[in-house]
């Protein structure tokens, strides 16, 4: 199949993302889910499936605001130990689309992609009728075609991520899931989620299922007792999960794949996700149930705690060998030490800084001589950036580079990472308005750096010769004490931040990337420097581009 033929698939793929009007007619209808919910049956129906289709698809539900991506990696991996061959649906994609859609593990193939797209497509196009649109948005179309893949590939079970919410997101088309899960919540997506954790609680509630088990883990008390509510009218039994050390046994720990004491939570649910999917399957070889009496949390939930057990080999090896790209994961080159998070809500962020300051401590005593720490952030949507900033500022970085989730200004090759929602000026705007942000936080601080600039966007978007867009505004006097800066494109922030000792990663004429001050004097001492340690954090999309540009082998 010709490189033409996925690149064509891609393309078509971009043109079905939403635009602003049709986001604010979302937002107005959210509150109708049989509407779309209806839509989405509709649209399923035109591709060739009816709704119970998907029972034979044996599925795991999960969502949550924090954590969800997590728990489905180490569900399919736990499953997959156990021979089973497994489908994950999960969302955003980082650096290609086809990794929201795994078998076994593995991003589709670009052929299977294009196989899937186009007969999917072409099926769409052929029942267009005046009473039925065209085709449905993106993120509803990826998902239909995923439910095509796994039932073709003819897969042992699908773990689906929600998208946004439970209640109207379309993964929640699905009529008999095996399981739910519900991962930690927190506040976001407002505009369509609501904006308290209460109204949140709720619409996660919404993948609750008649009769289908479901499991959440430690939670505050508005938001369990929210779930509580949901699972009682639904008549679904829900249940809390234990802690993590409620499955261990002499004092070993279990170890995990992915980093952090947060991932401890998801891999508590996942187990218990997993287990239940096992035993409803008739699987044999599940973990052997333990007395739960010397675990039992000195509090008392809303509903029942599930039982603990003792975990199988193929469990114990599934949450040791999980790998979740762009969450706590660290890239090592030489001198540079890229440490790489794409927590996007205050709670993540906490949980993100609490690694880094572990990990880059311990990495600072191991190698002693000069470090240098360098923040790459941006954010998007409706998030309360000055409070993500706030939360990073214990990190002490001596500087702070903002810039869009574009990962080079040419464009070139990134068609899986395009996004037709936001406007370059928007997305300029936005980065400015993150480093104002940070020189107040570190106005307010005392900090007593030396300089710092805030760039006009009309200067951020008209190139130099090089491509180079940064000018010094004129009107910037007042945050001259902070060491922060703003780049059109990911590459340039990198290829700054990086000064060329990262022989795996190509760098222009360092001293046309930045014409200001701080750019100047920061570049001699990362050149000095004996570490220079890259913490990029605060959007699963900037991860994605800076991924697409460290490590080509996500590319091929």
């Amino acid at each position: 199949m010709s490189k033409n033929l996925h690149k064509d698939a891609i393309r078509t793929l971009n043109t079905l993302q939403t635009n602003a009007n049709y986001l604010d007619q979302v937002k107005r209808q959210r509150y109708d889910p049989a509407e779309q919910l209806q839509m989405m049956q509709q649209f399923l129906e035109r591709s060739g499936l009816q709704v119970e289709d998907l029972d034979k698809l044996n599925i795991i539900h999960v969502t949550g605001t924090k954590g969800k991506g997590s728990t489905c990696a180490f569900v399919e991996k736990i499953l997959r130990n156990n021979g089973l061959k497994t489908g994950f649906y999960s969302s955003p994609h980082l650096v290609q689309v086809r990794e929201r859609i795994r078998i076994n593990g593995q991003p589709i193939s670009k052929e299977l992609f294009s196989k899937y797209f186009w007969q999917v497509y072409n099926r769409l196009e052929e029942t267009n009728d005046e009473e039925n649109p065209c085709m449905p948005p993106y993120f509803r179309f990826l998902t239909i075609m995923a439910f095509h893949i796994f039932l073709e590939q003819k897969v042992d079970l699908a773990v689906l991520e929600v998208g946004i919410g439970g209640a109207y997101d379309c993964t929640n088309i699905i009529r008999n899931p095996v399981v739910c899960g519900v991962s930690s919540l927190d506040i976001d997506h407002t505009s369509i989620l609501g904006d308290t954790i209460e109204k949140i609680a709720w619409q996660k509630g919404g993948i609750f299922k008649p009769g289908v088990p479901a499991f959440t883990v430690s939670q505050t008390a508005g938001p369990l007792e929210v779930l509580r509510k949901r699972a009682e009218e639904i008549e679904c039994p829900l249940y809390m999960c234990p802690d993590l050390t409620a499955y261990e046994d002499d004092g070993i720990s279990l170890q995990l794949g992915l980093a952090g004491d947060h991932q401890k939570l998801n891999a508590a649910l996942a187990l218990q996700l997993a287990q239940t999917w096992l035993q409803h399957q008739g699987y044999p070889g599940v973990g052997e149930q333990k007395s739960p009496s010397c675990h039992l949390p000195p509090v008392k939930w809303p509903f029942p705690l599930a039982s603990a057990f003792r975990p199988s080999i193929p469990m114990v090896q599934g949450l040791q060998d999980t790998i979740w790209l762009g969450r706590t994961q660290i890239l090592k080159r030489g001198p540079i030490s890229y440490y790489i998070d794409g927590a996007h809500t205050s709670s993540s962020i906490k949980a993100c800084v609490r690694w880094f300051r572990e990990v880059a401590l311990e990495e600072e005593k191991a190698g002693g001589g000069s470090v240098v720490r360098v923040l790459l952030f941006n954010a998007t949507g409706e998030r309360d950036t000055a409070a993500l900033l706030k939360h990073l500022q214990p990190c002490h970085f001596d500087y702070a580079v903002f810039c869009p989730n574009i990962s080079e200004v040419s464009g070139v090759g990134m068609a899986d990472q395009q996004n037709f929602n936001v406007t370059l000026e928007n997305v300029l705007t936005r980065c400015l308005e993150n480093q104002k942000t940070w020189n107040q936080l570190n106005e307010e601080r005392s900090c007593s750096a030396p300089w710092g600039s805030s760039l006009a966007v009309d200067a951020l978007i008209k190139d130099s010769p090089r491509g180079s867009p940064l000018l010094l505004a004129p009107s910037t006097e007042r945050f001259l004490n902070c060491n922060s800066l703003v780049f059109p494109c990911i590459s340039h922030a990198l290829q700054w931040a990086t000064q060329g000792r990262d022989i795996e990663f190509p760098c222009l004429d360092i001293n046309l990337l930045h014409h200001h001050p701080v750019a100047s004097s920061g570049s001699v001492l990362l050149r000095e420097a004996a570490c220079i340690q890259v913490l990029v954090t605060g959007s699963l999309h900037l991860v994605g581009g800076a991924l697409k540009l460290l490590d080509q082998s996500l590319s091929q």
